[in-house]
């Protein structure tokens, strides 16, 4: 789906329904409330895309979709690489027990130079020959196919993609029908009746099983 119907985790019994229509839109309900409708093509990501990329069609060569360039007419100041980075410290001494012939000669510790500008670069400037972001000309794609789903005149079973962090999920009592008064009364007859007095046992069973601090 391209929009997730996030599904409840209060570790209730829950139930859960799909319906699929003729006229290509479909609904998602949790425990019989809507939570999600529109249709098939816009919701879900099961058909080839109307439109793709025109196989025959490329970028010209001489296509410029650089926005900015350097200034041609801007040049390296004289000199400019000889400022180096770092500059012995001109307020370092050398320390009263430095003995040169037992310490070596002495070198000031170095500290950022302040005249130091770091890599040169020229300004960057409005490309001139900018023609924009390149679209790639589109055609109608042969592979679409928007009544793909429709081929299939029998549906008899029901496949679950799972991702869960945490075990204990069960699957039961799942029906495909094409009998929505059906759904309904099934629902009646195995949700309702599960999800009668669940809270309350749950309640009981996390008391009796509570470890002790």
């Amino acid at each position: 789906m391209k929009k997730t119907v996030s599904p409840l985790s209060d570790q209730q019994t829950h139930l859960y329904t799909l319906v699929v229509k003729a006229d290509a839109t479909y609904e998602v309900f949790i425990d019989e409330v809507s939570k999600q409708s529109g249709k098939l093509e816009e919701g879900w990501s099961f058909l080839a895309p109307k439109e793709i990329k025109d196989p025959a069609q490329s970028k010209p060569a001489d296509w410029v979709d650089t926005k900015k360039i350097p200034d041609p007419a801007e040049v390296k100041p004289e000199g400019y690489d000889d400022i180096p980075a770092k500059i012995p410290d001109p307020e370092a001494t050398k320390p009263d027990d430095w003995e040169d012939e037992d310490d070596g000669e002495w070198e000031p510790p170095t500290i950022d130079n302040p005249e130091y500008k770091g890599e040169w670069k020229p300004t960057m400037i409005d490309n001139p020959d900018y023609k924009g972001e390149w679209e790639h000309p589109t055609i109608p794609n042969p592979d679409y196919a928007p009544d793909t789903y429709a081929k299939y005149d029998s549906l008899n079973y029901v496949g679950f993609e799972l991702w869960t962090v945490n075990a204990g999920s069960v699957f039961d009592n799942v029906l495909v029908t094409d009998d929505k008064e059906y759904a309904k009364k099934a629902a009646a007859e195995t949700f309702a009746k599960i999800v009668e007095g669940e809270k309350d046992a749950k309640a009981e069973w996390d008391k009796l099983n509570k470890v002790s601090s």
